[in-house]
C-alpha cells in the first residue's frame, strides 16, 4: 500500500487541480468497483452494490491539497503570492514549489527578522524562480502551485506534503478493493475543493442522498510539545469523531462504531477539534440530512508541506471501515 501512498502524496493537486490525483485513484480502483463516474465538479464517485437491504453510505476522502495562486509579479522577476486553503505562512520560508507547467520556486520573506515583524501574513513572502526580470519569469497571475517534497518511508510512520488527505484516498482505494459481502451500497467518493469550504461534498452528497456518511481525513495530533487540550496521539489508532468546530456527529454512527472497534479489537481514539472541519459537515446537511460521522488518522505537522502519520493507525482504520461496513449499521 505505501506505493500508492508514495504515488498519491507526490502527485500535484492543489485545490480546483486535482485531475492528476483522480486519474491515479481511477486506476487502483478500476476492477474493484460496480460503477465509477466523474462528476461536473470533478469529484470521483465510486460505487460498490451490497448484496443485502442495507443502508446507501457515503465515504468521503477529499483529493486536493494546500497551495498557493500567483498574485503579482514584479519587475525584478519575484511574484507575490496568495493562499489556497489553510496555509500558514510561518511554515514556508525555504520551501519549493512546482506550477502545473512544470516551473519550480523557492518561497522567502522580504525581511529575515521574520520574528519581529507585527505583519505575518503571505504579503511579506515572495517566489523566487532564480531570473530578475518581470519577463523571464515562467508563471502568470492566477496560476497554481503545491509544494514540492519527497514521500519518506520512516517505518512506523510515514512524512509528506499532502497526508492531508491523500491518506484519507489511500485508506478509501484499499477498503473498495478488500470489501466483499456488505449489505449496503456503498459510495466511494473522492471529492474536489475541501481545502477551500469542502465544495466537493456539497454537491456529491447531494447526487448520493447517503443515510451514512463518514470523512475519512486527518486531525492533528496531541503528542508534540506544548499541545494541550487535546487527546488524540499518533500510533495510538485512528480516531472517531465525536464533534468539531462544525460537526457534532451523529451519536448513533458514533457509538456503532466505537463497538465495532470494540468488538474487533481494533485500536481507537475520540477525537474533539475545536479547529477545522471535513466533508462530513456537507454531507451531514444535504437534502433532509443524513447520519454522518467521521474516521481521521491523527497526523502531526498538518497543512505544512512535512505532514506525518503512523502506518499502523492507517491499517487499523481500513480494519474498521470493513468492519463496519461487513454488517448492519444500527443508528439506535
Amino acid at each position: 500500500m505505501k506505493d500508492l501512498i508514495k504515488q498519491l502524496t507526490e502527485a500535484y493537486g492543489p485545490s480546483g487541480y486535482e485531475h492528476a490525483v483522480r486519474n491515479i485513484i481511477r486506476q487502483h480502483i478500476a476492477p474493484h468497483a460496480d460503477s465509477i463516474e466523474v462528476d461536473a465538479l470533478g469529484n470521483l464517485h465510486a460505487v460498490k452494490n451490497g448484496g443485502g437491504n442495507g443502508l446507501t453510505v457515503m465515504l468521503a476522502a477529499h483529493m486536493d491539497e494546500i497551495g498557493l495562486i500567483v498574485s503579482q509579479i514584479t519587475d525584478e522577476g519575484y511574484a507575490r503570492f496568495s493562499a489556497l486553503g489553510g496555509v500558514m505562512p510561518e511554515t514556508l520560508i525555504g520551501s519549493r514549489v512546482v506550477f502545473t507547467n512544470g516551473a519550480l520556486a523557492v518561497i522567502n520573506i522580504d525581511d529575515w527578522l521574520f520574528h519581529e515583524r507585527p505583519d505575518r501574513s503571505h504579503r511579506t513572502l515572495y517566489l523566487d524562480f532564480g531570473v530578475s526580470r518581470r519577463q523571464d519569469v515562467p508563471v502568470r497571475v492566477g496560476d497554481v502551485a503545491g509544494f514540492e517534497r519527497p514521500f519518506v518511508d520512516l517505518g512506523q510512520t510515514m512524512l509528506a506534503k499532502s497526508m492531508d488527505d491523500r491518506i484519507g484516498c489511500a485508506i478509501l482505494v484499499e477498503t473498495l478493493r478488500r470489501l466483499e459481502n456488505s449489505p449496503h451500497r456503498v459510495h466511494f467518493v473522492f471529492t474536489v475543493q475541501e481545502e477551500v469550504g469542502s465544495r466537493g461534498a456539497v454537491t456529491a452528497a447531494y447526487h448520493v442522498h447517503p443515510d451514512v456518511s463518514i470523512a475519512v481525513d486527518v486531525t492533528d495530533s496531541g503528542d508534540i510539545p506544548k499541545r494541550k487540550n487535546f487527546e488524540v496521539k499518533m500510533g495510538q489508532g485512528p480516531a472517531i469523531k465525536v464533534m468539531d468546530r462544525q460537526l457534532l456527529a451523529h451519536p448513533g454512527l458514533k457509538r456503532a462504531m466505537v463497538e465495532t472497534a470494540k468488538k474487533h479489537k481494533i485500536p481507537h481514539q475520540l477525537e474533539i477539534l475545536t479547529v477545522g472541519s471535513t466533508d462530513a459537515t456537507a454531507m451531514q446537511l444535504a437534502h433532509e440530512g443524513s447520519a454522518a460521522g467521521g474516521l481521521a488518522i491523527p497526523c502531526r505537522h498538518v497543512h505544512t508541506p512535512s505532514e506525518m502519520v503512523s502506518t499502523s493507525d492507517v491499517q487499523h482504520g481500513i480494519d474498521l471501515l470493513l468492519a463496519l461496513l461487513a454488517g448492519p449499521i444500527k443508528l439506535d
